[in-house]
């Protein structure tokens, strides 16, 4: 039976706001769970696009690579030629210096072989002077008898008196031939002497210039083997300058043939760099575009599984709001100091660390609440406030550790004094909603990536966007 006792469009209208509700819880969720989806995706993508820009980077490297060979294997070319140039004009100057060489060898035999027969003849020639040295002291002593048998016979002609005056005048014809004969061989002697003399002195000479002879005959065999061995080994180097050549040329074929290929593919590649960055861009706008349904479908009454988080983080951030108005009351702080952006960097830091105007004061007044927010719920892995540029003064104490050498492990436990500026860090400081719920993953250093929620609120300061207060939780 019909409830008389309600108009139906009364209970319509409930119906309809119960229906509505739902589809907003519903699609609260659903946005979440689709952010989720996307974050994966857009991790996804951030890696693609890091290994192809290091792909990239690899093929520019190549191609620069490639493009230095092809330059170093034209000056190969321009060398090699120049150096087949040098060797044939070497060459031709071997070639005509051997030639020469041989021509002055065949003249220095001749030579020697004259200065030998030179030699020979000397021989003979004094030879000969000694048989007429022998046959001339023949003569002289033929010529002293003669002049004796002379002398005798002028004798017995005095003693014969003018019987023997004829044989007088002969005997005196003899006597003075014997003395012209004496003297002529004496003369020849004498001369004969001083020429067997000079012609052993000539012939000294002769043997002299024939043993240089000798030796410039052997040394323009040995000169001319050389140079013969140096026009093989021109020869060699020639043929070696031309198979540089000829291998120059095959790798500037295979240059040309591969250089248009390798600016293909670059292009393709750096094609496919800008095809991911701009899915990253649309991936990045999805997340936007999810967390502003979440935050919409929670304005208008929605309820997801967050809820309660939510309004911990809102709770939270007016507190520190009321802790940071205190401060400036009590003269801690001036509110200059406290919206004083000047970023002074710690020396040495790795990731690098800074530190701000206000950063002491956070050291003493944030960490009471922030310590104690961690045990609201176990998913919570963090609460830290940062300002509008995403600085984070005071961590956590687990992640407010003194760095050490690895900077991998100073990122994931010196997490205080950074400005995290990346997309969920920016967006959690800079956005004056009344929450933000962002889908992220954490890096932890090392390549370890947490798939996390960041849930944020603003903390206003006497009326000023200070920056906002953020709570890390898991799924």
């Amino acid at each position: 039976m019909n409830d008389l006792s309600q108009r139906p469009d009364l209970a319509a209208e409930k119906v309809d706001a119960v229906d509505t509700s739902q589809i907003i819880d519903s699609v609260a969720q659903e946005a979440l769970h689709l952010g989720r989806d996307i974050v994966e995706i857009a991790a996804a993508l951030d890696s693609l696009s890091v290994a192809t820009e290091i792909q990239l980077s690899l093929l520019e490297e190549s191609k620069a690579a490639a493009q230095t060979a092809q330059n170093a294997n034209a000056d190969v070319r321009r060398d090699a030629d120049a150096v087949s140039s040098t060797l044939n004009e070497t060459f031709q100057a071997v070639a005509q210096s051997v030639a020469k060489m041989r021509e002055t060898g065949e003249n220095a035999r001749k030579i020697a072989a004259w200065v030998q027969s030179v030699v020979q003849r000397m021989a003979e020639v004094t030879d000969t002077l000694s048989t007429v040295q022998d046959e001339n002291s023949e003569i002289r002593s033929i010529a002293k008898q003669i002049n004796i048998l002379a002398i005798n016979a002028k004798i017995e002609a005095v003693r014969a008196g003018n019987a023997g005056r004829g044989f007088a005048v002969v005997a005196e014809a003899i006597n003075e031939l014997s003395q012209n004969t004496g003297r002529a061989a004496e003369g020849i002697g004498s001369a004969v002497t001083g020429l067997t003399a000079g012609i052993r002195e000539m012939r000294a000479e002769a043997e002299t210039i024939s043993t240089n002879a000798a030796n410039v005959l052997t040394s323009a065999g040995e000169t001319d083997q050389a140079m013969s061995r140096m026009t093989g080994t021109v020869e060699q180097m020639q043929t070696a300058v031309e198979a540089i050549t000829t291998h120059a040329e095959q790798v500037r074929q295979a240059n040309t043939r591969f250089a248009p290929a390798f600016e293909r593919m670059a292009h393709a590649t750096e094609e496919t760099v800008g095809q991911i960055h701009s899915a990253q861009r649309r991936t990045n706008a999805l997340i936007a575009s999810g967390e502003t349904i979440v935050q919409h479908s929670v304005s208008m009454g929605g309820s997801i599984d967050d809820s309660t988080m939510i309004d911990f983080v809102q709770e939270k951030a007016a507190e520190i709001a009321a802790v940071f108005e205190n401060a400036i009351a009590s003269g801690r702080i001036s509110e200059t100091q406290l919206f004083n952006y000047h970023y002074t960097p710690i020396v040495n830091s790795n990731p690098k660390q800074v530190m701000a105007p206000f950063t002491r004061l956070t050291d003493e007044v944030l960490p009471p609440i922030q310590e104690k927010m961690l045990s609201f719920d176990p998913r919570i892995a963090f609460c830290a406030a940062v300002d509008v540029n995403g600085y984070l003064p005071t961590h956590n104490m687990k992640f407010s550790r003194p760095q050490g050498p690895d900077p991998a492990w100073n990122a994931a436990n010196c997490r205080n004094r950074r400005i995290f500026d990346d997309r969920v860090g920016a967006k959690a400081g800079k956005s004056t909603a009344p929450f933000v719920l962002q889908i992220y993953r954490r890096d932890m250093g090392g390549g370890t990536f947490v798939l996390m929620k960041d849930l944020s609120a603003p903390i206003r300061v006497a009326g000023r966007h200070w920056g906002g207060l953020r709570i890390g939780y898991k799924f």
